[in-house]
């Protein structure tokens, strides 16, 4: 990759890791999640609408309006609702590593889709590594006590929509502007919490940091991250784009030890690796053979 491609990976890296801080500081502040996916949408569609409508990334985008309203629900109206919810719940560590089987998640919808490669010995070992490590995750809350089993259902159902939404995008509509996309589906889900925005208002001025916490979800880990995203696929393609997905769970996990100081429980600390280096063994594309050059063929002459 270039030198900027390899700075929009970093940036992407840090930008869609710290959204699960964020999260946690504004829902333990008692800010329904209702509310902070509106807050979050609003400030988002704000920032990249008139962008949108200056590049005329909005028509084709309302040209395809049955798949963009697919899209805008499945990766942002249910899946933020989900995870704000489960977030009330969960340490944002946990959350994020549980996001980290996308990628497998991803491999098996492939594999029902069509896709064969996903039977191979490596591909397989990496769904069961990946799987096993979720198991640990899940099963050490659970034994612990005290977490709902419906909040990490919802962090599961938040994994599915970001592996399904993706592929919504890609198989409808890979030729729309992705800035005209982004900027219609937070306008549209934004309208649609707008009651939330209403009705589940703060009523007294939150503290600075939840204030902040809410700004920075919409200016950076929305309206900024999107960019940088389309800009990082048009630099280094979509399969090495994606591949952000490992970085990012490292990332939440070092904050919310660092910052909120969530404990680095055994369970974490056995299931990340295994995550990590399922979904690697999972999504990885097999290098192909190169072809045998074909062997000299020998003059035969002619009979005289």
């Amino acid at each position: 990759m270039t030198r900027r491609a390899w700075l929009l990976f970093a940036a992407m890296g840090v930008i869609w890791g710290i959204p699960y801080l964020m999260i946690k500081v504004v829902v333990d502040a008692g800010v329904s999640p209702g509310f902070l996916v509106f807050a979050r949408t609003a400030i988002g569609a704000l920032l990249l609408l008139p962008v949108a409508i200056h590049q005329g990334a909005v028509r084709p985008a309302l040209a395809h309006w049955k798949p963009v309203l697919a899209f805008a629900a499945i990766e942002l109206g249910f899946t933020w609702y989900l995870l704000n919810s489960a977030e009330e719940k969960l340490n944002s560590s946990v959350v994020a590593l549980l996001i980290a089987m996308v990628p497998l998640i991803g491999t098996l919808i492939a594999w029902r889709l069509g896709d064969r490669s996903v039977l191979r010995p490596a591909r397989l070992g990496g769904l069961a590594v990946g799987l096993g490590g979720v198991g640990v995750v899940v099963g050490a809350n659970l034994t612990s006590g005290g977490t709902p089993v419906w909040a990490i259902g919802a962090v599961v159902l938040t994994s599915i929509g970001y592996a399904v939404a993706p592929m919504i995008a890609d198989r409808k509509l890979a030729g729309v502007p992705g800035i005209g996309v982004t900027a219609v589906a937070l306008s549209v889900v934004a309208l649609a919490y707008l009651p939330f925005g209403v009705l589940d208002a703060p009523a007294h001025l939150p503290k600075f940091n939840v204030l902040a916490s809410m700004l920075g979800l919409g200016v950076i880990c929305t309206a900024l991250a999107f960019v940088c995203f389309f800009e990082l696929i048009a630099e280094a393609g979509a399969v090495r784009a994606t591949v952000i997905t490992y970085v990012n769970p490292a990332v939440a996990l070092l904050c919310g030890v660092a910052v909120l100081g969530e404990k680095l429980t055994a369970g974490i600390a056995v299931g990340f690796p295994l995550v990590l280096i399922g979904s690697y063994l999972a999504t990885r594309r097999d290098r192909p053979v190169p072809l045998a050059e074909p062997a000299p063929v020998e003059e035969v002459s002619s009979p005289a």
